[in-house]
């Protein structure tokens, strides 16, 4: 049996694993943001800075239909990971064939609905005139491509699930190389525009999600399905709604108050668009980490719940807080001294009215990057251990905070409202997601009792 590539997060010590764990998946994270940094790099450098405020309008909705395909995947890989520890590898091929008809049906269904009345939600987020038709042909192609997004999420989930976060990684590296090349043809030389980003970005996910298909296919005997495995069952079904569906939701409404806050951003005009846009790649790229962890909390805590090693979960908790925590401070001081110089990968020098509103942004998100850290470390554990219903409670908590901060921070301080709306989310999630965790603990530990 070829099962190399897995790895069993139930035995050793936690801080070596999660680090063993997350460090791949961080370098992989790392090189998706560095293709995508190239696109903006492109847009913003050769397409102007009306292209770039017009990809960047679309950064609330894009997370809020491709957040929620990104927590479904990721929530179906749950019950994998739990039934992995578990060691019950009957079941788990058995989840893993439903998840496959599950996103099958939602990545259809979801690509016809939005794909219609994508330009009408542009409107109604009062999309400046201006970048209207930019944001339009950049975000109709993304979404177009929903199913290669649930194709790519749920085989990498499924592979981290079972331990292995490197081979992803090793996928992602191939990727993001065929993402410049093909930015390049389009763009510069086929003159594309931002059309020409969106569809390199599609195709290279689509590359991803190949090869995480093939390597499984090759390597992962225990993955390997037949076709009983697919003879549809409710009690697999229902679990995996049980945990896809509160993630995939979660993400959507901590997106809603994103997208009212972005109605926010669009009425300050394209300077301000721009700024949010370029401090927003630039923060993309410093949060790897922190999801990174959140993503190794998933797996660490779905496989020792299944293995039913509950005293691991608040080692498992300290150990990534420390590591959360120490990057924070690191991230703080690189940010605050370069995050200009950062800014201007995106930004023409000439631009220092959108390079001074970027930096001033960067400044207040990373003074709060320790919650953000528990944010992602805390939800992600939760989730793992199989309470996905708690992510959607946490999601509205951000949603609340990102909703009063549109609503009421930015009339009374412009744009230092803009830059308090994400702290301010972070801290109201975290106020929630410390008991919830400790309550699912405990809870836990008595039906182990039982």
């Amino acid at each position: 049996m070829s099962n190399k590539a897995t790895k069993d997060l139930t035995v050793g010590s936690p801080m070596k694993l999660i680090l063993g764990f997350a460090v791949p998946m961080l370098l992989g994270m790392l090189f998706q943001q560095f293709y995508n940094v190239v696109d903006t790099m492109i847009v913003g450098r050769f397409l102007g800075k009306y292209a770039l405020a017009g990809v960047g309008s679309t950064g609330s909705i894009n997370f809020m239909i491709i957040g929620f395909c990104m927590g479904v995947a990721g929530g179906f890989s749950i019950p994998i990971a739990q039934t992995f520890g578990a060691k019950d590898f009957n079941a788990m091929r058995k989840f893993f064939a439903h998840a496959i008809v599950l996103c099958s049906v939602f990545a259809i269904v979801m690509t016809v609905f939005v794909s219609i009345f994508c330009r009408k939600i542009l409107v109604a987020m009062n999309t400046p005139d201006e970048v209207l038709e930019y944001a339009y042909n950049y975000i109709i192609i993304i979404f177009i491509g929903i199913p290669v997004i649930y194709m790519y999420n749920l085989l990498s989930g499924v592979l981290r699930a079972v331990g292995d976060s490197k081979h992803p990684v090793v996928f992602l590296v191939i990727a993001s190389f065929i993402n410049i090349a093909l930015d390049l043809i389009f763009i510069l030389g086929l003159n594309m525009g931002v059309s020409g980003a969106a569809l390199a970005t599609l195709i290279s996910q689509l590359i991803s999600g190949i090869l995480c298909l093939g390597f499984i296919a090759k390597n992962v005997d225990i993955l390997h399905l037949g076709k009983r495995d697919f003879d549809i069952e409710h009690m697999y079904v229902i679990k995996l709604l049980n945990m896809g569906l509160p993630m995939g939701l979660q993400y959507s409404i901590t997106a809603i108050g994103s997208v009212v806050l972005q109605v926010a951003v669009n009425g300050q005009g394209a300077d301000i668009v721009a700024a949010v846009t370029t401090a927003g790649k630039v923060n993309m790229f410093f949060v790897c980490p922190f999801d990174a962890l959140g993503s190794t909390m998933s797996t660490y805590g779905g496989q020792n719940v299944g293995a039913g090693k509950l005293d691991r979960l608040d080692k498992g908790l300290k150990a990534s807080g420390i590591l959360g925590c120490a990057y924070s401070v690191i991230a703080f001081v690189v940010l605050y001294f370069g995050g200009r110089y950062f800014s201007m990968l995106f930004m023409s020098a000439k631009e220092t009215v959108v390079l001074d509103y970027a930096h001033q942004m960067l400044i207040w998100n990373s003074l709060f990057y320790i919650p953000l850290a528990f944010v992602n470390i805390v939800r992600f554990l939760i989730q793992g251990m199989g309470f996905s219903m708690l992510a959607i409670l946490a999601g509205v908590c951000e949603m609340i905070a990102r909703t009063g901060a549109a609503l009421f921070l930015v009339p009374m301080l412009g744009f230092t409202g803009i830059c308090l709306a994400s702290p301010l989310a972070w801290i109201f999630a975290d106020l929630f997601l410390f008991p919830a965790f400790y309550r699912s603990r405990n809870k836990l530990k008595k039906i182990k009792v039982k």
